[in-house]
């Protein structure tokens, strides 16, 4: 090949790379990187029949082409125009067929003041979801009788009082223990954070309550600080997230073990109800008198069953006793001497009472006895 003069200096020493190489190595690396929120100006808004929305993102020096899918659509809750300034939430995307680089939006807000705040609240709920700290199977289940419970809210506001009144009533016995901390403005999550520290230390603690009063929207701000929410799930005991707030749902709230809508229904969840408790010992108590009493009942059957059954069965022994006894008296009977003598035999016998079986036996003139069946006679031999 004939280059012209001074080209042979700018040829690449090793084997220069391929399109193909350069953009697919492009793609895995920009693939690589984590979500990130971008704000611009929407500009060639299209509406693709398939649901899918493509448009540019652009600032005064800049723009990206910009892609959301047909199932983000269906959740998007902003009215997208051409003109709108937003905040995106997407990934980076490269197509190297196209040489194209493509930003693949998940979500949208608009650039207010509200959805400044919302998309960095957002950034902060998927750094704790990365981090596994929202995940169901970390929550831990509340002791069921706690001895101690720890409050961690403001010493003045009414947060503290409707733990305190709800506890007396439910469980009396129960020590509460209170952890003041500022719930409101720009040293709150600081205050926040280092009462959770101080609980962590306290060591009799077995759940603990986090918390306020109700308030606005904009008073909730200290519980949806990531450091907060960080502290929380760190906690060593148990704990229960009480804002105060019925619809918005906190990063304290994600975190916590579990969450209650007001400080009052925490403190229902963090103690038992002692009319319940004692409705079901007492309940408990009758099911054991009752089942005792059957068991009693029944055992009383078993005996009276077993002691008729064995008289029974002494009775019919006794009777073969008897039987057995009868025909043995009967054998003897039969084979008594007196029986003998009754049928007309006698037996003699000498004045030492030897019995005189033969002749040999008898001397002449010796007087003998001779017993009869009714008595006995004096005889002499001859």
């Amino acid at each position: 090949m004939n280059l012209e003069p001074g080209l042979e200096s700018q040829l690449p020493a090793d084997k220069p790379y391929s399109v193909s190489f350069v953009m697919e190595a492009a793609r895995d690396w920009i693939n690589k990187l984590r979500p990130v929120w971008v704000e611009g100006e929407v500009s060639d808004l299209t509406r693709a029949r398939s649901g899918h929305w493509y448009f540019t993102l652009k600032d005064r020096r800049s723009c990206m082409q910009c892609v959301l899918w047909s199932e983000d659509v269906k959740k998007l809750r902003l009215e997208l125009e051409p003109g709108l300034k937003v905040y995106a939430s997407g990934r980076l995307t490269v197509y190297p067929a196209q040489g194209r680089l493509q930003f693949t939006v998940k979500q949208l807000l608009p650039t207010s003041s509200e959805g400044f705040h919302a998309a960095r609240l957002e950034a902060a709920r998927q750094a704790l979801a990365r981090d596994g700290l929202l995940d169901p199977d970390r929550k831990r289940p509340l002791p069921a009788f706690p001895s101690v419970v720890g409050v961690l809210t403001s010493p003045d506001g009414a947060a503290w009082h409707d733990v305190v009144a709800v506890v007396s009533r439910r469980w009396p016995c129960c020590q509460l223990v209170l952890i003041g901390a500022r719930v409101q403005g720009d040293e709150a999550p600081r205050d926040i954070q280092r009462a959770l520290a101080l609980a962590a230390r306290y060591p009799s603690l077995d759940v603990l309550i986090v918390g306020r009063g109700g308030g606005s929207k904009d008073d909730l701000g200290a519980f949806n600080d990531e450091a907060v929410a960080r502290a929380v799930a760190a906690s060593p005991v148990p704990t229960i997230s009480a804002v105060g707030h019925e619809v918005d749902i906190t990063l304290t709230d994600l975190v916590a073990d579990v969450r209650a809508a007001t400080p009052s229904a925490a403190a229902e969840k963090a103690v038992p109800d002692r009319r319940e408790i004692e409705g079901r010992i007492a309940s408990l108590g009758a099911r054991i008198a009752q089942g005792a009493g059957r068991r009693v009942a029944y055992a009383s059957d078993l005996v009276a069953t077993a002691g008729h059954r064995m008289g029974q069965a002494c009775e019919r022994r006794l009777e073969r006793v008897r039987a057995g006894a009868d025909r043995l008296g009967a054998s003897l009977d039969a084979l008594s001497p007196l029986k003998v003598l009754g049928r007309g035999y006698s037996v003699a016998r000498d004045g030492r009472g030897r019995v005189l079986k033969r002749v040999a036996d008898f001397s002449p003139g010796e007087p003998f006895r001779l017993r009869v069946s009714d008595g006995e006679v004096d005889a002499a031999a001859r």
